[in-house]
């Protein structure tokens, strides 16, 4: 896939044009609107892959709850009391089937995990990709901070919580990460892929150890790694950065075949699991 038409495609889905200008720019990046239909489905999801860890797993459990004020979508252990619990925050789409198998996937290895749906008080995630990204549109990261740090003391109240609470976001959720990190001193692991950085100017308030994962070819969110870690880094605070060189943005979504990166997402979720486990277990 061409560089410059997933370039094209970030930053439509980033808000940055409309689905018209840029159905007819990728027309003719692609050499005609033929050959544009051929391509899109390349570029959008596919949530028939979605499917990493079925929900009949019986491996697990899950449930749909709603926990301080939040539609969320739980699953944990099959068995045992209690569990390090984590926070999964979605992309700009929503909390879709994709996340919601991330949700599975991290109950296999032993994590209460929590897939919140942050379009809840807008009637939650729909079905029609667009219409949500829309939707994203109405949501202030200050009201989304303060939703997600009552959701961490809830989680946590929780009887099958060991009492620890970490959060992982992708895109939209990266930076939403990064937000509640800087909002709820009580978070205890933050791992945030290719997400927006919070101000310099609210790095002090960090107290939770972060983990930051960015794919090396992402033009939009990457201008904004030098700035954070020079605040974190002049904070003293615990974190790590890691740049998948050669791995665009949104490279863990593996529903999306023309950005997914399988060495590198493999990686980063080891990555990802290693530090939950030593932040929370």
């Amino acid at each position: 896939m061409n560089q410059t038409i997933i370039d094209l495609y970030d930053q439509f889905t980033h808000g940055g044009m409309s689905r018209r200008r840029f159905l007819d720019r990728l027309a003719v990046l692609a050499g005609g609107t033929a050959a544009a239909t051929a391509l899109l489905p390349l570029l959008q999801n596919n949530y028939a892959l979605a499917e990493m860890v079925p929900e009949s797993d019986s491996r697990i459990k899950t449930e749909t709850v709603t926990i301080a004020t939040i539609n969320t979508y739980v699953a944990k252990p099959a068995s045992g009391d209690k569990f390090p619990a984590v926070i999964v925050i979605h992309e700009n789409r929503g909390l879709n089937p994709h996340i919601k198998d991330v949700t599975r996937r991290l109950a296999t290895e032993g994590f209460l995990a929590v897939g919140v749906d942050m379009l809840t008080p807008l009637g939650g995630t729909p079905t029609d990709e667009d219409k949500a990204r829309e939707m994203f549109g109405q949501v202030k990261p200050d009201d989304v901070a303060a939703q997600l740090t009552a959701v961490v003391a809830a989680v946590r109240a929780r009887p099958d919580s060991n009492g620890k609470v970490g959060a992982v976001g992708f895109c939209w959720g990266g930076g939403a990460v990064n937000n509640l990190a800087v909002a709820d001193p009580t978070l205890n692991a933050g791992v945030a892929y290719y997400g927006k950085q919070p101000d310099a100017s609210k790095v002090s308030a960090i107290k939770a150890p972060l983990l930051l994962q960015y794919g090396g070819l992402d033009t939009n969110i990457n201008p904004g790694i030098p700035a954070y870690e020079e605040a974190l880094k002049a904070g003293g605070k615990d974190y790590k950065i890691y740049v998948y060189e050669g791995a665009n943005h949104a490279f863990n979504n593996d529903t999306n075949t023309a950005r997914y990166n399988k060495e590198a997402a493999d990686l980063a979720w080891g990555r990802t699991l290693e530090f939950f486990k030593q932040h929370l277990s």
